[in-house]
């Protein structure tokens, strides 16, 4: 089964390193804040952060774009790079990049 153009083909999951003490709820308002940024990127489709559980400690987001093309095309980007110099400072260790093609995929119907 192939996806329709206008359904998700590309995935990014980003697990984040851990946030360095008391930068947890300015790495939020990063977080929302970039994602004003990069929404407005062609093939963009969402961007989620994801707060751990059961043991888990740092945080994951998944970001959904049209193609590996649209998604690179706003990783390389100028304004890519400003937020991430934005984001650095709250970090501690960098973030570990996962992609994946979505191959089968189901909605519930609206």
């Amino acid at each position: 089964m192939q996806n329709k153009m206008s359904e998700i083909v590309f995935v990014n999951i980003v697990e984040f390193p851990p946030i360095k003490k008391g930068k947890e709820e300015e790495f939020k308002k990063w977080f929302a804040w970039s994602n004003s940024i990069y929404k407005k990127f062609d093939g963009f489709i969402s961007r989620r952060l994801l707060k751990p559980t059961k043991g888990k400690v740092n945080y994951a987001a998944i970001v959904e774009h049209e193609s590996k093309e649209t998604f690179m095309a706003m990783h390389l980007s100028e304004e890519r790079q400003k937020a991430w110099e934005n984001v650095e400072p709250l970090l501690d260790g960098s973030p570990t990049p996962h992609f994946y093609d979505v191959i089968i995929s189901a909605e519930k119907e609206k």
